[in-house]
């Protein structure tokens, strides 16, 4: 299939406007959407995107600023246009009615009760459907929506901040601050926009964050706390403001019921991981929050934390800080504990690398090579 420059052009605006959903549109895919009027020489006519959830889709955002011309023309969009009712209308009859000439589709919807459907309405329509313009960068952009929908666990982001020696925090725990205002303020905005934040009971213990994201963002994130025995403290930070934002203790079934009882009162939640050992009860707890639909997570540490997620293969993007500073120490901790890898060969790798300078920091990010 053979696709022209303008084509190109129009879907890669598409991809752009798509991404303005993010952090806003979860557990839905971010969308986006360009018309082009019919002729010998095509215009963009209209655009829009899926702005918030529960909000029209990309194609009815495009529709109503198009002003009627869409009848002969081309509709771009970087994800198959829905075929079922939801939150919404399905966006095929709504394009049917505007009777475009040819809808080109960045990629199908893998959603089962899309599927090719919306897809199949439009063409027994008689409208030309072409798809795959720009499809690696439109499975990139929803990524974690594709893993949701295909693995039924959430995309993980990790992050850390360590010094140039490696390392997360002093051989006594210390760890604040690390990295600059400036580099925290870009975890703050990372915060804002995911499903949840999730940390160990150590470091919830030693370094009583909040984990809120200051400013807001768009989404107010639960934050969890892995603690097997559920003993974080009533009088800590997470505990203290559960009322203001939700906190999820995820324990274990050795946690007594009098712990228990004691943070629900508190106005948190428990959940008991079923599993033998941490590895276990981990991935138990994965699959409860995809199961919740929470589609990004982000996973502040620990170091036995992330080397736990780094083990089960469940590390999706990493967000990390190199201060330009040393501690030294044996017994200092490391990013990722956990058993790691035995074989040069079997590390992981990043792919997409970004790297920049924040203030006195080295800000690093990029998504795992699976």
């Amino acid at each position: 299939m053979t696709f022209s420059d303008f084509d190109t052009q129009c879907m890669r605006q598409a991809l752009e406007l798509a991404a303005a959903g993010q952090g806003r549109v979860e557990p839905n895919p971010m969308v986006g959407c360009v018309i082009a009027a019919a002729g010998p020489d095509p215009r963009i006519v209209a655009q829009g995107c899926h702005r918030q959830f529960g909000g029209p889709h990309a194609e009815v955002d495009a529709l109503q600023n198009a002003k009627g011309e869409v009848a002969g023309g081309t509709v771009y969009v970087t994800l198959e246009p829905c075929c079922h009712h939801g939150k919404t209308p399905p966006c095929s009859q709504a394009l049917i009615e505007a009777r475009p000439a040819r809808v080109v589709v960045a990629m199908a919807d893998p959603f089962a009760e899309v599927n090719g459907g919306g897809i199949r309405a439009l063409e027994a329509a008689g409208v030309a459907v072409e798809v795959g313009l720009l499809e690696d960068e439109a499975r990139e952009l929803n990524a974690p929506y594709l893993k949701l929908l295909a693995q039924r666990r959430p995309w993980m982001i990790a992050k850390w901040a360590m010094t140039l020696d490696g390392k997360i925090a002093t051989r006594s725990g210390d760890s604040q601050w690390i990295s600059g205002e400036l580099s925290r303020a870009v975890v703050h905005a990372i915060r804002g926009r995911v499903d949840a934040i999730l940390v160990g009971k150590t470091t919830a213990e030693r370094d009583d964050p909040l984990l809120t994201a200051r400013p807001a963002g768009p989404r107010q994130a639960v934050r969890v706390v892995a603690d097997r025995l559920a003993s974080l403290s009533s009088e800590s930070q997470l505990v203290r403001t559960a009322g203001e934002a939700p906190v999820l203790i995820a324990c274990g079934d050795q946690a007594s019921e009098r712990d228990r009882s004691r943070l629900l009162a508190a106005g948190c939640e428990v959940f008991v991981c079923q599993g033998h050992d941490s590895h276990q009860r981990l991935a138990n707890l994965l699959d409860e929050l995809g199961r919740r639909r929470l589609t990004n997570v982000l996973a502040e540490g620990g170091g036995q934390l992330l080397g736990s997620l780094f083990d089960l293969g469940e590390i999706d993007e990493v967000h990390l800080f190199v201060a330009p500073k040393l501690i030294g120490g044996r017994d200092a901790t490391s990013p990722l504990s956990g058993v790691g890898v035995s074989a040069m060969k079997d590390a992981g790798r990043l792919r997409g690398l970004r790297s920049e300078t924040i203030g006195e920091d080295v800000y690093i990010s990029g998504r795992v090579e699976k």
